[in-house]
């Protein structure tokens, strides 16, 4: 049965969701300012990355990364055939690198959890780091490749679901939602169920939209939507990264690229990546803070970037720093997604992926699709 549904959000999640409902035949609104460049999805590095993103203690979440990066061949090829647009699906894989002998020892210890979780990833020593990134610091002291840790061009992915939900019919309202509410028509619906009237959301310019099907996937804002009370959501809080993008100055525009594949690093016991782009650019990042909804730059996390980065790759001196922006990951208090129905009739929620948004997309959206073609219980 086909929905008039209202996706609340136009991240990476949101698009995603969007895209797949108008290809199965619903009819789909996305309430959003700016699709595509809403929330963390812009400023992200579109690692693909379940093993490297293994975290202790975290087995079951592991699992479901793992499933995501399954279905992101078929994604990628349906979203590329879709929307007619490249968006840098790279499989070159992932090398991981210690900087000293204690970043040396932690990554011994990933390594051994990996393997329990039956993860696929290989002991590298230093001179084999170095001959699968040429570019890498003669500090370096060993490391982990993961050849299945892929990256996608976030923001080629992100126009590209643009483009695609248009061609599929969906219909981009470029606004927010400030509330959600029932019909008037409304009678005792089951919980989940299908809406017997329908859903009123209230728009920023007093406007009004009506849905039989409402998806909240507004990342951070999804808990600041009215109505919301008594809808049972988790705890969804921002997690702020600073991020960097470089790229070739002058004459050296023309000229191979500095890096080939993902670079990751512990250095004196800090995280630091640095993802390669189409274009030569490069993604530099990401701090971990809780700083509450600010998005500010601030010069020390900049600062601090630059010099855990050019310790691993000296050559980043040479590159022009193109941007230094703030986002806002979604997360919950055990990083796991909320996706499924809410307590309130009819509405749906997709959200809190933290650092996985790109990585769990796919199955996301297809699990959202499932939901929606689902009959009352």
């Amino acid at each position: 049965m086909a929905h008039r549904v209202l996706v609340v959000g136009g991240g990476v999640i949101g698009l995603s969701c969007a895209w797949r409902l108008a290809a199965n035949g619903h009819a789909v609104t996305v309430v959003a300012p700016t699709p595509g460049r809403d929330g963390a999805s812009w400023v992200a590095a579109g690692m693909l990355a379940p093993v490297t993103e293994v975290q202790f203690g975290e087995a079951a979440l592991t699992e479901f990364l793992l499933e995501g990066a399954r279905a992101w061949k078929e994604f990628s090829a349906a979203l590329e055939e879709a929307s007619g647009h490249d968006i840098g699906y790279d499989q070159s894989g992932t090398l991981t690198v210690a900087l000293d002998t204690s970043d040396r020892a932690a990554l011994d210890q990933l390594l051994a959890y990996q393997h329990t979780l039956g993860c696929t990833a290989h002991r590298r020593t230093a001179s084999e780091c170095r001959r699968l990134v040429p570019a890498l610091s003669p500090m370096v002291c060993g490391g982990i490749e993961v050849p299945g840790d892929h990256h996608v061009d976030n923001r080629a992915l992100l126009r590209a679901l643009v483009a695609a939900g248009r061609a599929a019919g969906v219909t981009f309202v470029p606004l927010t939602v400030t509330a959600i509410s029932a019909g008037e028509s409304l009678g005792g619906r089951l919980h989940g169920g299908p809406a017997n009237g329908g859903l009123v959301a209230v728009l920023s310019d007093g406007s009004r939209l009506d849905a039989d099907r409402i998806l909240l996937a507004a990342g951070v804002g999804t808990p600041h939507v009215g109505g919301l009370e008594g809808a049972g959501l988790p705890e969804i809080r921002p997690v702020k990264g600073h991020i960097l993008r470089l790229g070739p100055a002058g004459s050296d525009v023309g000229g191979p690229p500095l890096l080939t594949r993902t670079v990751r690093a512990l250095v004196h016991g800090r995280s630091i990546y640095l993802v390669p782009r189409p274009d030569r650019t490069l993604v530099v990042g990401a701090t971990m803070e809780e700083r509450g909804h600010d998005v500010t730059v601030r010069a020390g996390a900049v600062h601090e970037l630059l010099c855990d980065a050019r310790a691993v790759v000296p050559g980043i001196d040479e590159l022009e720093l193109l941007e230094a922006q703030a986002g806002l990951r979604p997360a919950t208090l055990d990083n796991t997604p909320v996706v499924g129905w809410t307590a309130l009739d009819g509405v749906a929620v997709a959200s809190g992926h933290f650092r996985n948004g790109m990585l769990l997309a796919p199955v996301t959206a297809a699990t959202v699709v499932d939901l929606f073609a689902a009959t009352a219980p």
